[in-house]
């Protein structure tokens, strides 16, 4: 046997399909083949299926660097976060590169120091065109931040609790009503005096009345209202602050401050999931029997959240649909599809699990 023909073979098999290949077959000009990638143009059904059919037989598949490098595109999105640390930022950067990798975009990600000379301000002034199309930005509540910040002549779109004033697109979670959802979970599965793990300063019910931004202050804000719908009053004395401190350690160290001051409560709300496991290890070494005597919600719905000695009843991340929902937006803004500033926010659910009682 010949092994030239095999050869033969595997070279037609292995050798890039063209545009213009998919145009001969289908019998269309090379600007129809074009049209029906791109999804434009004018034809007719029975064209534009016939081309798809030829496109799938072939197996043609879009140079995408090429088709960035002939629109003046790299083909990269920056995503900004303050940093890698936090899980949910973690899980945020993968769930963004994924969902631009299925749109035939690269990632770059980056991290600025929050509050510091290099914060997300500097991340905007410094943005290079020519190294990525667009930027995703996580916007930190520490930030200083303006309203000018946001007039820049490059694609962005802005995800997380921080406000944009209309000036960018902003992708986010409504974390009041989630709150709300969270509260009157509580309070209508028996718990009566709710405590509160991670506020940003003590409670201020004047100010957090008019909050509009920040994951804490628009949390807390939620809970407040839902209690008072319920004829409840959150006590300020069972507040824990732990300032811009949301990890582990720092919900430990609150709830316990909250236990030995004596002030009875039989539920607590952790305003992150790390808060809520620091809260759980400091009840367990009381000997605080969780849901039995004192119930725990978390938010975020970190994956571990499942997996402790008793799983963490949580309020969704939605990282599902904010990270297509940011990627799709920015690809909208670095196509030229989408040119308006809008506010896209989504409902999050509660995941009940076994920190709370049924």
């Amino acid at each position: 046997m010949s092994y030239s023909g095999v050869r033969n073979d595997m070279n037609e098999k292995h050798r890039r399909v063209t545009l213009r290949s998919v145009a001969e077959v289908a019998g269309v000009s090379l600007k129809t083949a074009s049209n029906v990638i791109n999804g434009t143009g004018r034809m007719t059904d029975e064209t534009r299926k016939r081309v798809k059919a030829v496109i799938d037989d072939l197996g043609y598949r879009v140079n995408v660097a090429a088709r960035n490098l002939n629109r003046g595109l790299t083909g990269f999105i920056t995503l900004a976060v303050p940093s890698l640390t936090p899980p949910y930022l973690a899980q945020l950067a993968n769930c963004v590169i994924d969902e631009a990798h299925k749109c035939g975009y690269s990632v770059y990600v980056t991290t600025y120091a929050q509050g510091s000379a290099k914060c997300a301000r500097d991340v905007l002034r410094s943005f290079n065109p020519t190294v990525s199309d667009g930027i995703i930005l996580s916007m930190s509540e520490l930030e200083d931040i303006s309203p000018e910040d946001f007039d820049v002549d490059y694609p962005l779109v802005v995800v997380g609790s921080r406000t944009t004033w209309r000036r960018a697109d902003h992708v986010t979670v409504d974390d009041i009503d989630a709150a709300q959802t969270a509260t009157k979970y509580m309070l209508e599965h028996g718990s009566s005096r709710l405590a509160v793990v991670g506020a940003r300063e003590p409670l201020n019910l004047g100010k957090l009345r008019n909050a509009t931004e920040g994951n804490a202050q628009l949390r807390l804000r939620g809970i407040v209202e839902e209690c008072n719908r319920h004829h409840r009053q959150l006590d300020p004395a069972l507040v824990g602050v732990t300032a811009g401190d949301w990890t582990i350690g720092a919900g430990g160290r609150a709830m316990r401050r909250l236990i030995d001051a004596g002030v009875p409560f039989d539920g607590v709300i952790a305003l992150n999931d790390q808060l809520a496991f620091g809260a759980l290890s400091a009840l367990a070494a009381k000997g605080i029997r969780v849901p039995g005597q004192v119930q725990v919600i978390g938010f975020d719905n970190m994956e571990e959240s499942a997996y402790l000695h008793t799983p963490l009843t949580s309020m969704d991340s939605c990282l599902d649909w904010t990270a297509p929902a940011a990627v799709k937006r920015i690809i909208g803004r670095i196509n030229g599809t989408i040119t308006t500033p809008e506010l896209l926010k989504v409902k999050s659910e509660i995941i009940v699990r076994q920190t709370t009682r049924p």
